[in-house]
């Protein structure tokens, strides 16, 4: 799975990125606020952006307002737990940063976790990455657990075996379809 995070503000041209890359990624996860994410939203259906792919951050009223089945969390967010405990057919991820967040998004069900960062990255400036140790234990949680964190060009042959897949803010906003394909097939 890949999945890319948008910046928290989405200009002209990311929704264009975005609609371009759209076929190499599989959820489009909109870090902004509210009303930011309505004007995205609105922004990428106009660009046939699929309403499939879009992830709303935290937000269920926007989620409900454009009839979409996708949402994410930060970690140890209640609201995710309850939200996947009355709307189970919803996609419902969390961001977590332990094997311990990991296992209670598992025992609410939660569809599946990021995890990171896993390498050094300017949304953490001066925090390490997560110790191997940690990136072990967080993997035998019994969830879809998706990279986190520094990915990038360089780093992607690094992210190591066990994860279900990826998410980046950088690697999809600064390269184009055929450079992410190209990385894709040689995963």
């Amino acid at each position: 799975m890949w999945v890319a995070i948008s910046k928290q503000t989405i200009t002209p041209e990311l929704i264009k990125q975005y609609a371009a890359i759209e076929p190499i990624i599989d959820q489009l996860i909109l870090r902004t606020r509210p009303k930011e994410q309505v004007k995205a939203i609105e922004a990428l259906l106009k660009n046939d952006f699929p309403k499939d792919k879009i992830t709303v951050h935290s937000d269920s009223e926007v989620l409900n307002r454009f009839n979409l089945t996708h949402i994410h969390f930060k970690e140890m967010d209640e609201r995710a737990f309850h939200l996947k405990q009355t709307h189970p057919d919803l996609c419902v991820s969390m961001s977590t940063h332990s094997q311990a967040s990991a296992q209670a998004a598992k025992r609410h069900h939660l569809d599946y976790v990021l995890f990171g960062h896993l390498f050094k990255t300017a949304s953490k400036p001066g925090l390490p990455p997560r110790a191997q140790e940690e990136i072990d234990s967080v993997l035998t949680a019994d969830i879809p657990v998706i990279a986190l964190g520094g990915i990038n060009f360089d780093t992607l042959s690094e992210v190591p075996q066990g994860f279900s897949g990826i998410a980046a803010i950088s690697l999809f906003a600064h390269h184009d379809l055929h450079t992410l394909s190209s990385l894709k097939e040689g995963e």
